[in-house]
Parts: structure tokens; C-alpha cells; sequence
């Protein structure tokens, strides 16, 4: 079953993290994405860009709205994911918890409902 491991932080802090700081961090992305697709079951993953240059989309009574960055304030901001394919919940649990974000973020597992 294909899983999204939503990766969800504090994106200020990401941004104000020291070089060393950061440089260690997507070492460890390095090393989970590669952990991932040796374990095959690796389809997917990228970094979003920071919020401020996200924009929101909303049809009300026939009238588009676009508004700038983010819709709601929240303490930690979406900044990236992984797709999987595993054959269960616990499999897909047991990598996220792997996940470098969890240690310092939240980790969001949600199933793919395939269309």
C-alpha cells in the first residue's frame, strides 16, 4: 500500500539553524532517502520551499480567491514528504518513525487512496 510521510516543522528555526546545523540535518535526510530506496520502497520525495512563497486557493460562490502563503497559522509548517509503498500501516509507522523529522518535527502518515 502506498503511503505520504508528510514531513511537518518549525520552519523559522529550519531557516535560522546554523550552517553546521543545517549541513548535519540533510545528511540526515541523505542517509534516510538512501536507507528508503535500498529498502525499495522508495517512489518519492521532495522539499517544499518556505511557506512565504506558497500561495492558497479558494472558489467561493463562483469567485476564485488567491491569497499569499500560507491559509492557517500553525507552530509547525509542512516542509516536505516521501511516498512509500509497504504492505501495511506498521511498516509505514516503523518509517516514519526512521524519519529525521521525527526527532525534531512531526511526521504526518497518511495512506494513498489511489483514484
Amino acid at each position: 500500500m502506498k503511503y505520504l510521510l508528510l514531513i511537518y516543522g518549525n520552519e523559522q528555526a529550519m531557516l535560522a539553524a546554523s550552517k553546521e546545523t543545517t549541513g548535519q540535518i540533510l545528511a540526515a535526510y541523505g542517509a534516510y532517502s538512501e536507507a528508503v530506496k535500498k529498502a525499495g520502497i522508495y517512489l518519492g520525495s521532495n522539499r517544499l520551499r518556505p511557506t512565504n512563497s506558497a500561495s492558497t486557493v479558494r472558489v467561493a460562490d463562483g469567485k476564485t480567491q488567491v491569497l499569499d502563503g500560507p491559509y492557517a497559522e500553525t507552530k509547525e509548517q509542512l516542509g516536505g514528504y516521501y511516498m512509500i509503498e509497504v504492505p501495511d500501516l506498521d511498516a509505514a509507522l516503523a518509517w516514519a518513525a526512521r524519519c529525521p523529522a521525527a526527532s525534531h518535527g512531526t511526521v504526518e502518515v497518511r495512506p494513498v487512496w489511489e483514484m
